[in-house]
This record gives C-alpha cells, sequence and structure tokens, in this order.
C-alpha cells in the first residue's frame, strides 16, 4: 500500500503508550491497533484531527505516501 502510518513513531517520540492514546483519543484498542499496523483502509478527518491535537503534530507526520 503506497500509504505507509507512522503513528508509532510520533507515539513513541511524545512517549505515549497505545492505551493512553485510546483513552485520551476516544478510540477503541482494536481501531486503534488496526490503524498503528497499516491495516486500516481509512481514517476519518475528524479522528485524524484528535489523533493529531493528542499527540501535538501534523497529519503529515502520521501519513506518508511512498510510490513504492
Amino acid at each position: 500500500m503506497p500509504i505507509i502510518v507512522n503513528l508509532d513513531v510520533m507515539m513513541a517520540k511524545r512517549k505515549m503508550s497505545l492505551n493512553e492514546l485510546s483513552e485520551k483519543v476516544g478510540l477503541t484498542l482494536s481501531n486503534l491497533s488496526i490503524l498503528k499496523t497499516g491495516k486500516a483502509k481509512a481514517i476519518r478527518f475528524s479522528t485524524l484531527e484528535v489523533i493529531c491535537e493528542v499527540l501535538d503534530c501534523q497529519p503529515g507526520d502520521i501519513l506518508e505516501f511512498t510510490n513504492e
């Protein structure tokens, strides 16, 4: 898939666990895990917005496009 999800990188930079992010964002652990592992087919802008607010980052810090 040409879109790479770097959620784990941002979580590590912010020293935040998946459980902590789940609580702050209001998503289930399973949904965040699917997103983190790159298995998600889509993400709502509202969800991306909340994740960016909690992690204090930009969408481009989490999502990356590659031609490979």
